[in-house]
């Protein structure tokens, strides 16, 4: 739940040749701004780029990413209002991304929040489908979460 290693790394001590069949994590597609120290969430401008576009497909959005199993521990993108929030579920941000008139919401499942609640989480995109709901599952990518430890300016 840290920061991802980078591409080049394999598992086992430093230097290790990777195994057979590793398959290097994938960077992000653009640098990676940190969010402002007392702002839990932020979004790369891929993920920016990709809210911009589903916006224009499906209205206002929001996320919400649970914390369960497989991809239940990704961000997954609604419409707003179509994932049902309740006293199980923590409202960390209203993001605003340029070129979405209205704010984003990021929701976490309160047991989540308390593993994560010392991180500040960026919003990335990455090829692939993720196996959920999520509105960008159709384009070919999905949405993930990058975790950096807050405190020490970060």
């Amino acid at each position: 739940m840290g920061d991802h290693p980078s591409a080049d790394a394999v598992p086992g001590p430093p230097g290790a040749a990777a195994p057979p069949g590793h398959v290097p994590l994938p960077r992000a597609a653009s640098p990676i701004a940190l969010p402002h120290p007392t702002e839990p969430v932020s979004v790369t401008p891929a993920a920016a780029a990709l809210l911009r576009s589903l916006r224009e497909q499906h209205g206002p959005l929001m996320f919400h990413q649970s914390g369960g199993c497989c991809d239940g521990s990704a961000p997954m993108c609604y419409p707003a209002g179509e994932f049902r929030t309740g006293g199980s579920d923590v409202l960390l941000a209203s993001l605003d991304v340029d070129g979405v008139p209205e704010p984003v919401e990021f929701w976490m499942s309160r047991a989540q929040w308390e593993l994560w609640k010392h991180t500040r989480l960026t919003v990335d995109v990455v090829p692939g489908r993720g196996s959920g709901f999520s509105l960008e599952a159709p384009e070919g990518v999905r949405f993930l979460i990058r975790s950096h430890l807050a405190g020490n300016g970060a």
